[in-house]
């Protein structure tokens, strides 16, 4: 499963977030996974069934006023495993974009129940797990307790990443810039590796020709949706590139700090 800040304007749905799987693992519905018996414990080892860390997380988002939308879940190895995604939005306000939030449980000791979040997230059946915000807690004694604070923790800092996002979104709005400027940047962003020299096409035509009519304003925004648009053709570059992105039109707006 690859997911990524979405960029889309509130209009443009989808049924869940995007999705990968090509390693034996099988897309399924809630009720799947909680039908999943979780084993039983041993001495040094507490596993804790799937859909109790999806609940966990759920109800740490609402606690803190964010709203979970689309999700995505699925399984691998006879139910042993868990891999999940969940898009999440503030309640308090429509944005123009969402984070997306990683899960992944297993019942056979693979990996421990881990939670990532953040503008690159990247959770896979083939074991890669990362995003700016990483939590993971080993199936231990105590991890039925542990994991309340755990999930809050992450919730914490992904708040954090939000406040950081909308600074530079409105910075980017702000920021207007003509077609000479434009194009400038599109050619040095492949010297930074957004994308290769066969984009640059695709990324002028988003620019000139925007297909969302929201990103119709010559500002930085809309390019950055320009290249995001091109960009989505190659999901597993897609975090890196996005990061890259973000470097170069954060120096040009004249934005320091972590991304």
């Amino acid at each position: 499963m690859i997911a990524f800040l979405d960029h889309q304007p509130p209009s443009v749905q989808r049924p869940r977030p995007n999705l990968l799987l090509h390693c034996g693992a099988r897309a399924v519905e809630r009720k799947d996974v909680q039908r999943v018996a979780t084993p039983r414990a041993t001495n040094i080892w507490t596993p804790i069934p799937h859909l109790e860390l999806v609940t966990q997380v759920e109800q740490t988002l609402k606690a803190n006023s964010l709203v979970v939308g689309t999700q995505a879940h699925s399984l691998s190895h006879e139910g042993l495993r868990y891999f999940g995604l969940m898009e999440i939005q503030r309640s308090e306000s429509a944005e123009d974009y969402c984070w997306v939030l990683g899960l992944r449980n297993s019942h056979d000791k693979t990996f421990p129940a881990g939670i990532v979040a953040g503008a690159q997230t990247f959770v896979c059946d083939n074991l890669a797990f990362s995003g700016e915000v990483k939590l993971a807690r080993k199936h231990t004694t105590n991890i039925v307790r542990d994991l309340p604070r755990l999930v809050q923790s992450a919730i914490g800092k992904l708040m954090d990443r939000w406040h950081h996002q909308d600074t530079r979104l409105s910075i980017y709005k702000l920021t207007e810039i003509e077609d000479r400027t434009a194009h400038d940047l599109i050619v040095r962003a492949t010297d930074v590796g957004v994308c290769p020299n066969k984009l640059i096409p695709q990324v002028l035509h988003e620019w000139r020709e925007p297909r969302h009519e929201v990103f119709q304003p010559r500002n930085a925004w809309s390019l950055f949706n320009a290249f995001t648009e091109a960009l989505k053709g190659n999901l597993l570059e897609l975090p890196r590139r996005t990061e890259a992105l973000h470097g170069l039109l954060d120096t040009h707006v004249g934005l320091h700090g972590p991304s």
